[in-house]
């Protein structure tokens, strides 16, 4: 049995980099209530993400792009209420950053309705402007590059992103942008192991991954899946945390224990 570790300190965006710097991997999860909250908080998991996964693990959608802002505030606003040290970032969902404008008002009223870190926003090259411009007004944003699912129906599918060579180094051209641009934090999704741990190396900022390998310095996984409740074909790249385990907080701790000994993702669980 794998025995939680609560949080001692507050987790910011300070903190993330000095764990970059000294080599700590650090463990991230979604949530989406107060109960869970307060569950994976316990349990060690250093940044918990209201993601628009919800849009499929609590709604039954078939893709992201129905949330809406008043669902990431309303589920930000439970989770924070569960709470006290994690870092809370929240999706910022399809449709709320179709300009730097209207992603400042939507990312500060978020924020400070659900009193959160950190907003997460996809598009790559396209939000370079949007990054800046958040940054100049003091908010904190977590880019996200590769699969990003509110491009599901742009991109024909759920598919590993950066394989050939000149994709690869276009992201890792965007990626050095984003970091120039202001953006705090990178999570990459589903791309070649190889790939992240080279944007990895090059970025000063930490890189956060799902599917993409085990170099990148914090993993996130959705918390229905590593509970293994998620309906339906479980993502490659996730892996069933309650198996031989006996309680849910004993998966969770098993799960940040393998993150931070560099033990999950396996090969089992990683693009190429």
């Amino acid at each position: 049995m794998y025995i939680p570790k609560p949080l001692e300190d507050k987790i910011t965006i300070p903190q993330l980099k000095k764990l970059k710097q000294q080599g700590e991997k650090f463990a991230c999860l979604t949530a989406y209530d107060y109960s869970f909250a307060r569950l994976v908080e316990d349990c060690g998991i250093e940044v918990v993400l209201v993601g628009d996964s919800l849009g499929m693990v609590i709604q039954g959608h078939d893709t992201t792009i129905p949330v809406s802002l008043e669902d990431i505030r309303y589920h930000g606003c439970a989770v924070a209420a569960g709470l006290d040290n994690a870092m809370l970032m929240l999706d910022m969902p399809f449709g709320s950053l179709n300009s730097p404008q209207q992603a400042l008002d939507n990312a500060s009223q978020l924020l400070k309705q659900t009193q959160a870190q950190v907003v997460k926003l996809e598009g790559g090259e396209t939000q370079l402007k949007t990054v800046e411009t958040l940054a100049e007004f003091g908010i904190a944003s977590c880019a996200h590059l590769g699969l990003q699912p509110q491009m599901v129906h742009k991109m024909g599918g759920y598919r590993v992103q950066g394989k050939a060579r000149n994709a690869a180094e276009q992201m890792i051209s965007t990626a050095r942008d984003l970091e120039q641009a202001g953006t705090d934090l990178l999570l990459l999704e589903c791309v070649p192991a190889s790939l992240a741990a080279e944007i990895t190396a090059t970025l000063e900022i930490p890189v956060i991954g799902i599917g993409a390998g085990a170099d990148v310095d914090g993993q996130i996984l959705v918390l229905h899946d590593i509970l293994n409740v998620t309906v339906g074909k479980k993502p490659k790249f996730s892996k069933n945390f309650m198996q031989g385990q006996s309680n849910i907080q004993s998966a969770i701790s098993r799960y940040v224990h393998e993150v931070k000994r560099g033990q999950f993702p396996d090969k089992t669980h990683t693009f190429s």
